[in-house]
């Protein structure tokens, strides 16, 4: 089997704000520990994908600064998308780019580049099963993460018929719930749907072509990716494939994945003191509980206060609490210019 790796690795990662930019975005980024979240990503391929068969698709303003962090990647690994076109045409570019490159039934692996993994090699056990399944059944296949919490910020998996092992046949996809529809969906065994998926090549691309006029047309532009996206309609690669197929089955994964989406999630994923508090700098914390801290050029002390979010960098301090830090892209928009853009 040939496998091949897709890394998406575009947007500027508002909710990170005000760390976050459009040079730097989230996926450039050292938030779980001190390697950017893109680089922690590709070291945890690597053992299964090598460099030259991993491509990674980001905005083109980012192509040096990847380059730069991932220098083992040939250049040409690194594709600038012209603009910003849904994952459906994403990642039918990277399976174009894949076939053309070494045939129909290469198998890629597609993951983003800003997710916290525990457990590396369950992650890679559970890739190399997605791939043999993918290959054998020539089935799009996506890995779905068993819940730890009923979340509504994530979008759900209903597993269907058994396949082989514990493999099924996708039953459907729920986007994001209430939280009063995600706790019935964790009891009844649904799986968080994760972004992850695998398939030959050739296959996607064959489902593509069936269920997605979005982007079919942009299949016959040739191998110019500005052709290419010139003819491509936005649309995710679940609601324009995945949700159109009758090919698609579903493994369950269980290896301490977190999308890392807000400053909040960094409180399950980055080490914790012993009253649960993630900071990264000079933070000192007393009777101080359940925070996020990120300093930068800043000492933060902490006193008596609990699940708040500090960041502070640059002369800018920024404080809310856990529940609210998924709410800064409407913070920002709130904010004046000199303030909103600061660097």
């Amino acid at each position: 089997m040939s496998r091949w790796a897709v890394v998406l690795a575009g947007g500027v990662g508002s909710r990170f704000w005000p760390l976050s930019t459009p040079e730097r975005p989230k996926q450039l980024l050292p938030l779980v520990d001190g390697s950017p979240l893109l680089r922690n990503t590709l070291d945890r391929l690597a053992p299964l994908v090598e460099p030259r068969r991993t491509l990674v698709l980001t905005n083109a303003g980012l192509v040096d600064a990847i380059g730069a962090l991932a220098p083992e990647l040939p250049r040409e690994n690194i594709i600038a998308e012209p603009r910003p076109a849904g994952t459906a045409a994403a990642l039918a570019f990277g399976a174009s780019e894949i076939e053309r490159r070494d045939g129909a039934s290469a198998v890629m692996i597609c993951v983003h580049a800003d997710w916290s993994v525990g457990a590396p090699e369950e992650f890679r056990r559970r890739l190399a099963q997605a791939a043999d399944l993918a290959e054998k059944h020539h089935a799009l296949v996506t890995v779905g993460i068993v819940p730890t919490r009923p979340d509504p910020g994530f979008g759900y998996i209903q597993p269907g018929d058994a396949i082989e092992g514990d493999a099924r046949r996708v039953a459907r996809f729920v986007e994001k719930p209430t939280r009063e529809v995600a706790e019935r969906m964790v009891k009844s065994g649904y799986l968080w749907n994760s972004g992850i998926f695998v398939w030959r090549a050739g296959d996607f691309l064959d489902e593509v072509r069936a269920h997605t006029p979005e982007v079919a047309p942009a299949l016959d532009a040739g191998p110019a990716i500005g052709d290419f996206f010139a003819k491509a309609k936005s649309i995710s690669v679940d609601v324009g494939v995945l949700e159109r197929s009758a090919r698609v089955f579903v493994l369950p994964g269980d290896f301490a994945w977190d999308d890392v989406g807000t400053w909040a999630a960094l409180r399950r994923v980055r080490a914790r003191d012993d009253l649960d508090n993630a900071a990264s700098g000079d933070v000192h914390a007393v009777d101080a509980r359940g925070n996020v801290v990120h300093a930068e050029g800043n000492t933060v002390v902490l006193y008596g206060v609990s699940d708040l979010v500090v960041i502070t960098q640059q002369g800018l301090t920024v404080v809310t609490t856990i529940d609210r830090a998924a709410d800064l892209k409407s913070l920002v928009e709130q904010l004046p210019r000199e303030v909103r853009d600061r660097r």
